[in-house]
């Protein structure tokens, strides 16, 4: 099929599905706008307006899409009013795609598109075109737009948004249960035909599953599903086009269904009697036993409540759910004895905790056991008749004087034999004691109150039965209170320091005094002041009991004068008022003080200052040690200075004490066999000239003695002790030698080499050749110095 039949189809279509005939041919035609001329109105200054005959005008153009064929699709052809056939007009197309996807012919006006168009990427194209005369480029129609719309044909298939579908529905639902909903878009135009009409139906899922065609609602379709029985359902879902028509394109999605729980199982016991073994050890609020009720159901719908309905042992049990497990958990809430009970009944109860009344009909949903449980006999520690003991002994009371008494028993049917023993991590001191038989405690050593008002132990019950098992122990703790005793004395309250003025009056009150006393009495203590009996006679100064535990010190006489007297000591008697009365005589001290006319002290003698100060005996030797170190700091510092007049001892950092001094020898080279020669020592030539001490300044000089030396020979050169004798005689006699131990090393160089140097900056500066033929005589050692000199000769030579 060529273009134009195409073209001619397009016509033919647009007016069979547009219902206006000829609207596709008026793109071939010049229409007018109505009259040739008519009166239109005046304008505002009153001209009349007219309207203007249109040269040329078309409507938009229809091109289906996906062209298969091999010429380029005709579109339609541009024709204007001006053209006169002689080729005079040319006719320009601008817009979207023109020149690329449209092409016009500028002498026809023919459109042709020169590919294949697809309307789901671009469903029409927006272009201009005008007519232009082809010599003067002056346009003869003015531009006009017009569209190229593309003409769907059902190319593409429906797609579903999802694939692929996840749903939920709870199981046992009615007929007609919504599930969920699926969508599929197709690509094709829906306002063209029938190609993006979709029609949806079910392919797998049935008989359980239905779908609504039109909407895509899935929906149940079968009664009671259960999900105990099947859970999970895989749906297929179909959509196509064209209205489900014969030809049309479908595409498919999977739905994955699953039947949530709902409780519609009531929960069961596997057993209906349980039976459990606990030994009468076990400890309040431990685990008994744990039992199971199975439910089909999941999740909440399978939680459960435990409850005990009957019990031959009110309070003894309890039972609680493990929310995790959901099992029964059995709790001890009291403590067993063997000996009482020996075995325990219980009526349990399990039931849903969540119970949806729709499914009433098919409970009840709960479920009943019993649970039987056993007590175990437990060789059991001794038992105490009470949990603590408090015993009370005076601080006076006797050695071995009995306190008090615990009493425990063996709780098991066999009753064995209980001893007693004090834990003497709780009595370190060994204070106390307890009778193995019987538990009667006593006292080992005297107590004191003041000292300890109460003693913590612990005493240790212990089980001795045939099988002599020292494990079965208890305690228990004994709380000791030390009742008081009236047996010290009162005593002053604090330390005072007292004076009194040189012009003090008679009868007036110098110092206010208390006591205190470690005892405690009941009714609180009442202290009773005066003065000792021997001093009453002839004291100066008096006591005066307040009657509230204070007592205040009077002057007898109207003056006092330290130089006569500087210090005075006033015995004062403080007694209680307890049974038996303790009593103690206080010395206070009072020093002679001079005072102004208000009493206030002035003057006191050293003494006095001294205890006024607060001058301890250990202060006073601090000072006096302090007084000495100055002392000494100063006389070590005028020593040191009297020193800087002499010459020090070491002027120079680089003196020491003890000297080395090292001399090296070179040796005779490669074959020198005597490698050290000692005799070298002897060497007139190695004797350096004495040298002064630098750290003395000698008053005498010395000249140095020099003594001959024998030349060293081959017959003496290994007898050395002569030498070394003269140096030693050398350095004994003289004078400036140091008075400290020095070590002196003598060694000699020699006298050179039978080579001479061998240094190559010697033979720089040697004027002319030299001849180094005699390297070759020393032997395979210089072999390589002979190489390299001798060789250079033999090498000139030639």
């Amino acid at each position: 099929m060529d273009g134009r039949r195409v073209c001619v189809l397009m016509v033919l279509w647009a007016m069979t599905h547009l219902g206006s005939p000829g609207l596709g041919l008026r793109a071939l035609r010049r229409t007018t706008g109505g009259r040739r001329a008519g009166r239109m109105g005046q304008d505002a200054n009153g001209v009349p307006l007219r309207r203007s005959k249109r040269g040329w005008m078309w409507n938009q153009f229809f091109l289906l899409e996906e062209y298969t064929g091999t010429d380029m699709q005709y579109v339609g052809k541009l024709h204007s009013d001006s053209d006169r056939g002689d080729g005079s007009v040319k006719y320009v197309l601008t817009g979207e795609g023109a020149g690329s996807l449209f092409k016009i012919d500028e002498k026809s006006g023919d459109i042709h598109a020169t590919k294949r168009l697809d309307r789901e990427e671009k469903a029409y194209y927006i272009l201009h075109a005008k007519a232009v005369n082809r010599f003067t480029n002056e346009a003869l129609e003015g531009e006009s737009e017009f569209i190229i719309k593309i003409h769907d044909i059902n190319d593409n298939e429906p797609r579903f948004t999802k694939d692929p579908y996840m749903a939920r529905v709870p199981e046992m639902s009615d007929i007609g249960t919504s599930v969920i909903q699926v969508t599929a878009t197709d690509a094709d135009d829906a306002t063209y035909g029938n190609s993006a009409k979709v029609v949806y139906s079910i392919l797998e899922g049935q008989p359980y599953f239905s779908v609504d065609p039109e909407t895509g609602l899935i929906k149940t379709a079968l009664p009671g599903m259960d999900r105990e029985v099947k859970e999970n359902y895989q749906v297929v879902i179909q959509a196509k086009d064209m209205a489900g028509q014969m030809g049309g394109l479908s595409g498919t999605t999977t739905v994955s269904i699953t039947l949530s729980d709902v409780n519609d199982n009531p929960p069961r016991f596997t057993k209906t009697l349980y039976e459990f073994r606990v030994p009468e050890s076990n400890e309040v609020g431990s685990s008994v036993g744990v039992i199971r009720a199975m439910d089909a159901d999941i999740g909440q719908n399978a939680e459960m409540d435990y409850r005990i309905i009957g019990s031959d042992g009110p309070g003894m049990f309890d039972i609680t759910t493990n929310r995790s497990t959901q099992d029964g958990i059995i709790v001890l809430r009291k403590p067993l004895d063997f000996e009482r009970k020996r075995q325990y009944s219980l009526r349990v109860q399990v039931e849903n905790s969540h119970i949806n009344p729709r499914f009433y009909s098919m409970g009840p949903f709960r479920d009943e056991a019993t649970i039987k449980i056993v007590v175990e006999d437990v060789d059991e520690p001794p038992e105490f008749e009470r949990a603590s003991y408090v015993m009370e002994v005076k601080e006076d009371a006797a050695k071995n004087t009995v306190i008090g008494s615990v009493s425990a028993s063996d709780p098991d049917d066999k009753n064995s034999l209980v001893r007693y023993s004090i834990d003497r991590r709780t009595d370190m001191d060994r204070v106390f004691n307890i009778h193995a038989g019987n538990g009667s405690v006593f006292i080992l050593r005297e107590l004191d109150r003041e000292e300890n008002a109460w003693h913590n132990i612990s005493v240790i019950a212990t089980e001795f039965s045939k099988c002599n098992n020292p494990r079965q122990i208890s305690r228990v703790p004994v709380y000791i209170r030390v009742l008081d005793v009236n047996d010290n004395a009162p005593t002053f309250a604090t330390n005072y320091e007292t004076f009194v003025c040189e012009n003090a009056k008679a009868n007036q009150r110098i110092q206010t005094i208390s006591a205190t006393d470690p005892d405690e009495p009941l009714a609180g203590h009442r202290f009773f002041f005066g003065l000792a009996q021997d001093a009453a006679g002839k004291a100066n100064f008096s006591v005066r009991d307040n009657k509230d535990n204070t007592a205040g010190i009077l002057t007898r006489r109207n003056s006092y004068s330290s130089l006569q007297k500087s210090v005075y000591h006033v015995p004062v008697v403080i007694s209680d008022g307890e049974f038996p009365m303790q009593s103690s005589t206080n010395t206070l001290t009072i020093r002679v003080c001079t005072c102004d006319r208000e009493g206030n002290m002035k003057l006191c003698n050293a003494e006095a200052l001294t205890a006024r100060a607060g001058l301890s005996t250990g202060a006073l030797v601090a000072i006096l040690l302090c007084v000495i170190i100055l002392l000494m700091i100063v006389v070590l510092f005028a020593a040191l200075r009297r020193q800087r007049k002499k010459e020090p001892l070491i002027i120079s950092k680089e003196d020491v004490r003890d000297n080395v001094v090292s001399y090296n020898d070179e040796g005779g080279g490669e074959e020198d066999t005597q490698a050290f020669d000692i005799g070298t020592l002897r060497n007139p030539e190695a004797i350096e000239e004495s040298k002064q001490r630098r750290d003395i300044v000698p008053e005498t000089f010395y000249p140095p003695v020099r003594r001959p030396v024998l030349p060293p020979t081959r017959d003496n050169n290994g007898d050395v002790r002569d030498f070394i004798n003269q140096r030693l005689q050398d350095n004994d006699s003289d004078p400036t030698a140091p008075p400290y131990d020095s070590l002196a090393t003598y060694a000699y160089e020699g006298n050179g080499s039978v080579a001479e140097s061998l240094s190559s900056l010697e033979s720089v500066t040697t004027e002319g050749d030299q001849d180094y033929n005699y390297l070759s005589e020393w032997g395979p050692r210089f072999k390589k110095l002979a190489d390299m000199y001798g060789g250079d000769d033999s090498d000139r030579d030639s």
